[in-house]
């Protein structure tokens, strides 16, 4: 992590989801409308920053900015950093791969299989939640039926329905020889190109984290 108030550090740090969308060939669109979606968090949580630290820091052609600007600012750069990173790991492996990589990593058995049985059964659960709530349309007119009391219903029926689906998957999955652990039909191996990204992109992570990149590429730039 970075100092609040440290902003051109993490510049260099745009490097990598650049290469990645390159390499990978993922659509600009499609990471933008998904930070769009999660912006507003990132925009609230230091929304309140510059009204409360208004030393002034730096000055833009005479016009002063504060701390608090400064540190809005970082924020929000970390914000596009991380989950920009955790698209791009999303568009370019699919989950059950991910769960894989856990495993493989050491990570208990128990979370990875709960993983994906959250990935695996969230859809069905929101298609469940759907066809409660299309029902209850349905059967109500106007501002009828869509109080509190009928709201804590369609939690119980709701809850009731998935606790009754979860039994019968559990028993179906026992019937089919299910020991606790998912065996997916594709096997991964950690290659030559694996290793080498690894060790480049840790290498590179190091660099920017220890030295003053963009310092140093502003001093070149103003001595040439």
């Amino acid at each position: 992590s970075f100092p609040k108030y440290e902003i051109l550090k993490m510049l260099p740090f745009f490097f990598f989801p650049v290469f990645i969308l390159s390499v990978g060939e993922i659509p600009l669109k499609f990471i933008l409308k998904k930070l769009l979606i999660a912006s507003p968090f990132a925009l609230f949580v230091g929304i309140f920053n510059p009204f409360f630290d208004t030393a002034a820091m730096y000055n833009f052609y005479g016009i002063p900015i504060s701390g608090g600007w400064v540190s809005y600012l970082s924020i929000i750069i970390k914000f596009i950093l991380t989950v920009t990173a955790a698209l791009l790991l999303v568009a370019t492996t699919s989950f059950p791969g991910v769960c894989l990589a856990l495993k493989k990593l050491k990570v208990p058995n128990v979370f990875v299989v709960q993983l994906l049985f959250l990935y695996r059964y969230m859809f069905v659960l929101t298609a469940e939640t759907m066809r409660i709530i299309r029902a209850r349309n349905m059967r109500s007119f106007g501002k009828k039926g869509r109080g509190m009391k009928t709201l804590i219903s369609i939690i119980g029926v709701l809850f009731v329905r998935t606790v009754e689906r979860s039994e019968r998957i559990y028993q179906a999955m026992c019937s089919r020889g299910f020991d606790g652990e998912i065996r997916l039909l594709t096997s991964y191996k950690i290659g030559f190109v694996d290793i080498s990204f690894a060790i480049t992109a840790i290498t590179v992570f190091i660099i920017f984290r220890g030295y003053d990149v963009t310092k140093t590429l502003g001093e070149l730039i103003t001595k040439t």
